[in-house]
C-alpha cells in the first residue's frame, strides 16, 4: 500500500508541474505576439510531463490490480485524499488545456487570415519564376535587344 501512496504522490507532483507549464503556455498565448521558440520549449515540456503522467497512471492501474483496490479508495483515508486532489487537479488541467487550445486556434486563424491577405499581393510580382518581366498591360510581341 505504501508504494501506491508514493506513486499517487509522484503523480500529483507531476500534475502540479504540468499545471505550471500550462500557466506559462497561457501567458505566452495571451501575449500580443507569440514567441515561436518559447512556445516550442513549453510544448516539449508539456509532452514530456504528459508522457510521465500517463506512465505513472499505467503503473497505478497495475498496482491497484495487485493490491485489489480501486480508485477512489474509499476504505483508505490517505489514498482517498490523494485521489481527490488528483481528480480535482485533473479537471482543472483539462479546462486549462482546452482554454490554451482555443487561444492557439485564435492565433492560427489570425495568421491564416493575414496570409490570405498577403498571398494575392505576393502573386502579383513584376517578374515570373523564369526571371522575365511579367506585364499584363503590354500586348503584342516581345522584342529582345
Amino acid at each position: 500500500m505504501e508504494k501506491l501512496v508514493k506513486l499517487l504522490e509522484q503523480l500529483l507532483f507531476n500534475m502540479r508541474e504540468l499545471e505550471a507549464v500550462l500557466s506559462d503556455e497561457q501567458l505566452l498565448l495571451c501575449a500580443g505576439h507569440v514567441d515561436g521558440p518559447a512556445l516550442q520549449v513549453i510544448t516539449d515540456k508539456k509532452s514530456s510531463l504528459l508522457s510521465t503522467v500517463q506512465h505513472l497512471d499505467k503503473i497505478r492501474l497495475q498496482g491497484e490490480s495487485v493490491l485489489r483496490v480501486k480508485a477512489p479508495y474509499s476504505s483508505h483515508d490517505v489514498l482517498t485524499d490523494l485521489w481527490q486532489q488528483i481528480s480535482t487537479l485533473s479537471e482543472s488541467l483539462r479546462d486549462k488545456n482546452q482554454h490554451n487550445g482555443l487561444l492557439l486556434g485564435y492565433h492560427l486563424d489570425h495568421n491564416e487570415k493575414a496570409l490570405a491577405v498577403l498571398k494575392p499581393r505576393h502573386a502579383q510580382s513584376l517578374y515570373g519564376p523564369d526571371g522575365q518581366s511579367r506585364s499584363n498591360a503590354i500586348s503584342g510581341r516581345r522584342i529582345s535587344i
